[in-house]
């Protein structure tokens, strides 16, 4: 009997690799101009003029690369699993220079590993070698060696600055503007949840202005996790109403979308005595969800995005202003209720149908009922 064994990845540790790989990809691009650059400036010399270490091209170029593509690899994911998460409050010049120290103490140790790699392969001696410990610290002597940590340096700035870039406007957004995979729209089957925060007029006349804005950068920070872990995506903040969004496949998948809104609700469920002790109160939401075809592309000259057309988005939006009538937390149309898997957990409930505004055709609801 054959077993197959299906590796299952979190989506938050795909979505850490590709961000440690956006780094890769930069350190090795830097690494491959660094190698070529420095092929035209030697020629045919066989010595590095200021260190007189032994010097070749194709041994060189691949070590630069190679080494690069790793380095940045591994830079990108302490970056983005650790180093990122230190500075998440500060803003964005105090969180380059003070990253920009620490890895440039990480360059420099890097680069004298490098070195004593190249060397050793050079002259086939040992790294402890004296005559490679030598060539090493020629090296560091040299403006060549730091005109490299310069260099570098200036890589990793760049790394950082799309990183930035990339979690601003979302990792998975930055991406497609990269590829361009909607510079052409796209025709596309997607799920949206509109969820919104309940009686938020009024907690925001109790609360005073600035006081409700950190309420709502506390609630929409715990909810990151829970819709990362069920490949969501989002779309736009409205004020106290988030819109996230599913490719299909990826929403349909083991319940995804619904599975979202019961994580939000855990993960605040855990901040409760947080938020009762900062703003005595503690949220609650309603959601509401369609499934439908949308039209995918970039818009704008000034200020690009990525938007959704269809249908789809305002009857979703009508279907969740109707929790309020219909006294639930969750209401859902029945073209998706239809799609999604059974559950030991809860079940749907047909309600009413809901007549949309310059339409003649109704659009079936259902609510959701958790099972004892």
């Amino acid at each position: 009997m054959h077993y197959f064994w299906v590796v299952m990845i979190h989506p938050k540790y795909i979505r850490y690799l590709k961000q440690a790989l956006l780094f890769a990809c930069i350190w090795f691009l830097f690494g491959l101009i660094y190698g070529i650059v420095e092929q035209g400036l030697l020629g045919r010399i066989d010595l590095y003029p200021s260190t007189r270490n032994r010097y070749d091209f194709k041994t060189s170029l691949t070590y630069a690369s190679i080494g690069g593509f790793l380095m940045g690899f591994l830079h990108g994911w302490v970056e983005v699993t650790w180093l990122g998460k230190k500075f998440t409050k500060s803003p964005l010049w105090i969180k380059v220079v003070i990253k920009t120290l620490f890895y440039l103490l990480f360059i420099i140790i890097f680069l004298i590993v490098l070195a004593s790699s190249v060397n050793s392969n050079r002259f086939d001696l040992s790294p402890l070698h004296p005559t490679v410990i030598h060539s090493v610290k020629q090296f560091m002597n040299s403006f060549a060696f730091w005109s490299v940590v310069i260099y570098i340096g200036f890589g990793i700035t760049i790394g950082m600055l799309l990183l930035e870039i990339s979690s601003f406007v979302g990792s998975g957004v930055f991406l497609n503007f990269v590829f361009g995979k909607y510079h052409t729209p796209k025709r596309e089957s997607r799920i949206f949840m509109f969820l919104d925060m309940k009686s938020s007029t009024t907690i925001a006349e109790q609360l005073g202005h600035a006081k409700f804005f950190e309420l709502l950068k506390a609630y929409y920070a715990d909810m990151a996790i829970p819709i990362l872990e069920t490949s969501g995506e989002i779309y736009q903040y409205v004020g106290d109403e988030i819109v996230v969004t599913w490719p299909e496949k990826n929403g349909l998948y083991a319940n995804n979308c619904i599975e979202c809104f019961f994580r939000i609700s855990k993960a605040l469920e855990k901040r409760k005595a947080d938020y009762l002790k900062r703003f005595n109160f503690f949220p609650s939401f309603k959601a509401g969800y369609h499934i439908g075809l949308v039209t995918t592309g970039e818009i704008g000259i000034l200020k690009k995005e990525i938007i959704y057309t269809g249908d789809v988005l305002n009857t979703t939006a009508r279907i969740q202003a109707e929790c309020n009538n219909y006294d639930v937390r969750i209401l859902l149309s029945e073209q998706l209720a239809n799609q999604l898997k059974k559950s030991k957990l809860y079940n749907f409930i047909k309600m009413d149908n809901l007549q949309l505004r310059g339409k003649r055709e109704l659009i079936q609801l259902y609510a959701l009922h958790i099972l004892d």
